[in-house]
C-alpha cells in the first residue's frame, strides 16, 4: 500500500467537507503562513504510530508541507504505521497559494534554509579570520563547514538544518 497525490486545487472542497489536513512543516513556517484549517504536526516530531492509534486508519488524511518532500516522508511513515487512506498535496503550501486556497498569515520568521546560509557563512568567515590572526588550527572550521555543505548537496540532507530546526526560536 502507498499514498496518493492530489492537486492543491482540491483543498477548498476537502476543507469544507471537514477532512483532516496535516501540515508537517516547522512551527515557525506554520506561524508565518498556513492553509486555513490545517493542523500542525511537525515532521521531526510526527509519530505516525501514535497518530494511527488515535485516529481511524480508514479515514482520509491529507498531508502538505512547503513543496511536497516532507509531506511524502510523513505519508510514508503513516502508510508504514498502517494508515490506509493517505494523500499528499502536490506542491504543498506553495501550490495552495498559487491556486487561491485560503492562507492565514502570521508572524514571519527566517526560514531554515536562510538560517543555514547565515550560520554556514558566519562560521566560514569567523574560522578563516581566526585561522589568519589567531592560530592556523582554526582553518579546520571552514573546511568542516565546506565538507558539510558538499555532503548536504550530495545526500539532500542537511545536518545543520536538522540542528537549527530543534532550536527554541524555531519551535
Amino acid at each position: 500500500m502507498s499514498y496518493e497525490t492530489i492537486s492543491a486545487s482540491e483543498l477548498p472542497t476537502l476543507l469544507k467537507e471537514g477532512h483532516n489536513i496535516i501540515d508537517v512543516r516547522t512551527p515557525s513556517e506554520f506561524r508565518a503562513e498556513h492553509v486555513v484549517g490545517a493542523e500542525l504536526h511537525p515532521l521531526d516530531r510526527f509519530d505516525a504510530t501514535d497518530y494511527c492509534e488515535h485516529n481511524d486508519t480508514g479515514f482520509p488524511v491529507y498531508i502538505l508541507c512547503q513543496s511536497g518532500k516532507r509531506a511524502a516522508m510523513a505519508a510514508q511513515k503513516l502508510v508504514a504505521a498502517g494508515h490506509q487512506n493517505v494523500h499528499v498535496v502536490d506542491g504543498g503550501t506553495n501550490a495552495a497559494k498559487a491556486v487561491g486556497v485560503d492562507i492565514e498569515y502570521g508572524k514571519s520568521s527566517i526560514s531554515i534554509e536562510r538560517q543555514v546560509r547565515i550560520a554556514a557563512g558566519a562560521l566560514v568567515a569567523l574560522g578563516s579570520l581566526a585561522g589568519l590572526f589567531i592560530h592556523g588550527g582554526f582553518f579546520a572550521v571552514p573546511i568542516f563547514i565546506g565538507c558539510g555543505l558538499v555532503f548536504a548537496g550530495v545526500t539532500d540532507t542537511c545536518g545543520m538544518g536538522m540542528m537549527l530546526v530543534k532550536m527554541p526560536w524555531n519551535r
